[in-house]
């Protein structure tokens, strides 16, 4: 069937007004007997495609493009599709094809570098090095960018450039400098002078900085200000990756349950178009699932995420964890650190659980070199969520290795930096380790409001603390089995108190509380008051009341 001339313009108008299931439903199906009008059909149907998350029709449609490009000697329209071809093979999951498009790409410019269209690929070229590590040649091709953008006068272009810039800066440790280049990206995509793409592609890069710094106040506000201005979108890919960070906020804010559904609804919507994405949104799912104790529920997640990504996250580690198979959190963990650590900042995200799950494992001597590292690049970023988290790493060291006093000292400095970012959950957590060391500095006192207040903390959250495995301080052993009730009666009838008045001061009645005593007198082996009361102060029950 041949389009006629009109059907392209009208194509490339609904492109322009963000009208992407009519541009689809024109180009689709059809073909144009002119090389050049084919070749731009497919381009147009491939852009489509892709804003409506249908990856693999854009891939395929993008492929007829090159092709056609590269027959008609349209190098730059060849190069361009490209580029686009690598990003969507690896949003895909298939990075080594998408390396290969990339190859084909700079052999398309090699001769032709100073048009706007290189700038394309020397974004990516940017992205790859600062991935692999790489940040000053990440810096490079970004400055060469951002310079070529402002030459030919591209927003999209210098705005990218700025945000890679950007990104890159903040994981060398320039964090004023990276800070502000993504300002400076943002006030043009504010001004409303980006493309759909770039500007979605600045406000995600955004709001992931501010979670890499910990800066949730932040994240939170340009979140919600980002899903506002994706929803202009519909059926846009942008949506699904706006909920991913929308979860991310919410979670770390204590709304479990919201996040849950967000991510879970980010995940399904990202299946088709963005892998990465979607992995993401499944570790986010598992690992709120782990926080509301819903393990096997987790597991499913954690798998999902791992099937798209080819990749076990540390979050699945404490899992293990949390299931008490402490040796395959090691193995995952230890993985983790291995191989998906490409910056400081990105083992620092890794590095408080492999501390926790080496203690876990009795292993001092593995811990103690992970919490200085962490320290070390806390004191290097100097962001407060990473100096929450070195905090807290160091109390659990200190108290694994007994030095009670000082571990007290730590984990308060802990629960406070945690509130001062207001995430309850962490502050619960760090509640129940600084318990933990109460106890063993003898403040049993302490250790009880400590724990007591982690204990409401979780429940208001939802999050089941017995499934959690996490390090848990309940009330104080109690001798010969005895169950917190049992042992309030028993101090009170060593401190020779009546059964009637037992009974009034414990809102039971006399009934409950002979049967009690019964009770109590199998479990410690005496048959009279006169034997339980001994008993009540060989194990110091009556000094503990």
């Amino acid at each position: 069937m041949t389009v006629v001339p009109h059907a392209l313009d009208r194509a490339h108008e609904a492109l322009a007004n963000h009208h992407w299931q009519a541009a689809y439903d024109l180009m689709r199906g059809e073909h144009f007997e002119a090389p050049v009008a084919e070749a731009e059909r497919m381009e147009v149907l491939a852009d489509a495609a892709w804003w409506l998350g249908r990856l693999e029709e854009c891939i395929e449609a993008r492929q007829g493009a090159y092709h056609a490009f590269e027959d008609l000697g349209e190098h730059r329209r060849a190069g361009v599709s490209a580029v686009w071809l690598y990003e969507n093979h690896c949003l895909r999951g298939r990075p080594a094809i998408g390396l290969g498009w990339l190859q084909r790409a700079r052999r398309a410019f090699e001769e032709d570098t100073g048009c706007p269209e290189y700038g394309v690929l020397l974004l990516r070229e940017a992205e790859v090095a600062h991935g692999s590590g790489q940040f000053d040649q990440g810096t490079g091709f970004a400055e060469r960018a951002r310079a070529l953008g402002r030459q030919v006068g591209s927003d999209d272009l210098e705005a990218e450039a700025l945000q890679a810039l950007g990104r890159i800066a903040i994981d060398a440790g320039e964090v004023s400098e990276g800070l502000a280049h993504l300002d400076e990206a943002m006030l043009l995509a504010v001004e409303g002078r980006l493309s759909p793409y770039s500007t979605g592609k600045v406000y995600c890069s955004l709001i992931s900085a501010c979670e890499d710094i910990g800066d949730l106040a932040r994240a939170a506000e340009w979140t919600d200000a980002t899903a506002q201005w994706s929803e202009q979108h519909p059926l846009a890919i942008f949506p699904g990756i706006c909920r991913v960070h929308r979860a991310m906020v919410l979670g770390r804010r204590g709304a479990l349950l919201d996040a849950e559904r967000e991510a879970s609804r980010a995940g399904t919507e990202l299946l088709t178009s963005n892998l990465p994405n979607a992995a993401a949104a499944f570790v986010e799912v598992g690992e709120i699932r782990r926080r509301l104790g819903d393990l096997e529920r987790a597991e499913e997640a954690f798998a999902k995420a791992e099937e798209l990504s080819g990749q076990t996250c540390a979050n699945a580690a404490l899992l293990r964890l949390s299931q008490g198979r402490i040796d395959m959190a090691r193995r995952i963990i230890e993985g983790c650190l291995a191989g998906q650590c490409s910056s400081p900042l990105a083992r620092a995200r890794i590095l408080p659980a492999a501390t926790q799950i080496a203690l876990a494992a009795g292993d001092v001597a593995t811990a103690a070199p992970l919490v200085d590292e962490l320290e070390g690049i806390a004191a290097t970023y100097g962001f407060p969520m990473l100096h929450a988290m070195a905090s807290l790493s160091r109390g659990r060291l200190q108290l694994a290795t007994h030095d009670a006093a000082d571990a007290c000292a730590t984990l308060h400095d802990a629960v406070r930096r945690w509130q001062a970012l207001e995430v309850p959950y962490e502050v619960a957590t760090t509640m129940t380790v600084l318990a933990q060391a109460l106890r063993e500095a003898g403040d049993e006192e302490g250790a009880q409001a400590s724990f007591s207040t982690a204990r409401a903390m979780f429940d208001q959250l939802g999050a089941r603390l017995e499934a959690l495995g996490i390090d848990q301080v309940g009330p104080a052993p109690r001798p010969a089995g005895l169950t917190e009730r049992e042992t309030e009666v028993l101090r009170l009838v060593a401190a020779g108190w009546s059964n009637k008045d037992i009974a009034a001061e414990l809102a039971l009645s006399v009934k409950t509380v002979s049967r009690h005593l019964s009770n109590i007198f199998v479990k410690i082996g005496v048959s009279s008051r006169s034997g339980a009361t001994a008993f009540a102060f060989q194990q110091h029950l009556v000094d503990d009341a």
